[in-house]
């Protein structure tokens, strides 16, 4: 009798603990979670990783929109938007479960942290003392190196229906960057439809900071299907090339009458194969930063992406200088995601928000640098509109 009796103990207190992924504090019964519209299973995202729990966390807004965010990586695992014709579609690319983010090499939906982006060779200098970070890619240091913040587990500090904050303490040394960081990231589904993300971080000694979420976007609701024939517009006359490891070389230079210039809308695959053109060779295709026009005024469009397809659109606004473009160029269909998906190249854009890379090491560019006493913060709006259906 006590071993049915712990036994039945157990399955009630983890059955209470799941009801925490439907992102509502009211729920307080025994009742297993449900399945989201996105078709995640929560149960499949409760785990307990270096003595922290992790779970999947639901937001929805008065239209219908619902987005799941799980704590391990801070990752928006999806985002379910009605199309223009009524249709649900999921719009971002991921996994079905936590081991997968945790075993897989992925930045699907991340936190980026510390420092989104390359550094040179994984070196900075930071008040005259030089550290040597991980060499993740082509000897730079990649998104915080290959432990970085998107495979810690954030500590949840506050859920409700359309709101969640995660929190995560980075202690001096971590990946060999200076000062004990706090570092804080706040999802909002707002009934306007849009995901706006702040960030927050200080630190007790002299540091650099540079965040970032890394959602993988395929307007299509098809993640099989390529991203190449939505539309992209980018509001920046200038952008930062690269050579071929991917590392900016410094220089700014114009797109202008280059395949780099987004101005007006073209199809992201007009240009992308015409390896030619330098750049789009160094990089397998897009994977640039762009110099904001926006003057760091969130009000302003940043940029935009249109699926003729489905009628979605996504708009991004930031308070950053910059925006880097990611057009899956690496994917090759041999990472299998939600719905066992096989994630073929180009099969979605990212579009991230940030400082220049390498910004450490090219003083002349707006600062990364965060002093203890300071507060860092960033903010990134996704916005979603949708075409209204045609009678």
């Amino acid at each position: 009798m006590k071993t049915i009796t712990k036994t039945l103990l157990s399955v009630a207190i983890v059955a209470i603990a799941l009801c925490s992924c439907t992102g509502q504090k009211k729920q307080e019964t025994a009742s297993a979670p449900s399945v989201t519209e996105s078709g995640l299973n929560p149960e499949k995202f409760v785990k307990e990783i270096e003595g922290k729990k992790t779970a999947l966390y639901t937001l929805k807004n008065k239209n219908g929109v619902e987005v799941c965010i799980t704590n391990f990586g801070g990752r928006i695992a999806s985002i379910m938007i009605n199309d223009k014709n009524g249709v649900k579609q999921d719009i971002v690319l991921g996994f079905d479960n936590v081991d997968d983010y945790q075993n897989i090499p992925s930045d699907f939906g991340a936190c980026i942290g510390r420092y989104a982006n390359r550094i040179n060779q994984g070196k900075i200098t930071v008040e005259g003392v030089e550290y040597q970070l991980p060499q993740n890619n082509y000897g730079h240091c990649l998104h915080g190196g290959p432990n970085g913040w998107q495979y810690k587990v954030f500590d949840v500090e506050k859920v409700t229906e359309n709101q969640i904050a995660l929190v995560l303490n980075s202690p001096d040394g971590d990946a060999n960057f200076p000062g004990n960081v706090t570092a804080k990231v706040v999802y909002t589904l707002t009934d306007n439809n849009e995901i706006d993300i702040t960030y927050e971080a200080t630190t007790d000694k002299t540091t650099v900071i540079n965040m970032t979420n890394h959602s993988y976007f395929n307007l299509t609701g098809d993640a099989s299907k390529p991203i190449t024939d939505c539309l992209l517009t980018i509001n920046a006359d200038n952008y930062t090339p690269v050579d071929n490891t991917f590392m900016t070389t410094g220089e700014i230079l114009p797109v202008e009458n280059t395949p780099m210039d987004f101005r007006t809308a073209k199809a992201i695959g007009k240009e992308i194969n015409n390896y030619d053109f330098v750049q789009l060779k160094n990089g397998n295709g897009y994977d640039h930063n762009w110099v904001l026009n926006t003057n760091r005024d969130i009000a302003q469009v940043a940029a935009e992406v249109t699926c003729p397809e489905t009628g979605i659109t996504l708009k991004v606004y930031t308070d950053e200088p910059g925006i880097q473009i990611y057009t899956g160029n690496f994917l090759d269909s041999t990472v299998k995601g939600k719905k066992g998906i096989a994630y073929p190249q180009r099969s979605a854009i990212c579009l991230e928000t940030q400082k220049y890379p390498d910004t450490p090491n090219k003083p002349e560019w707006p600062s990364a640098i965060l002093n203890p006493g300071e507060k860092y913060t960033s903010r990134c709006i996704f916005k979603f509109e949708v075409e209204k259906a045609s009678k």
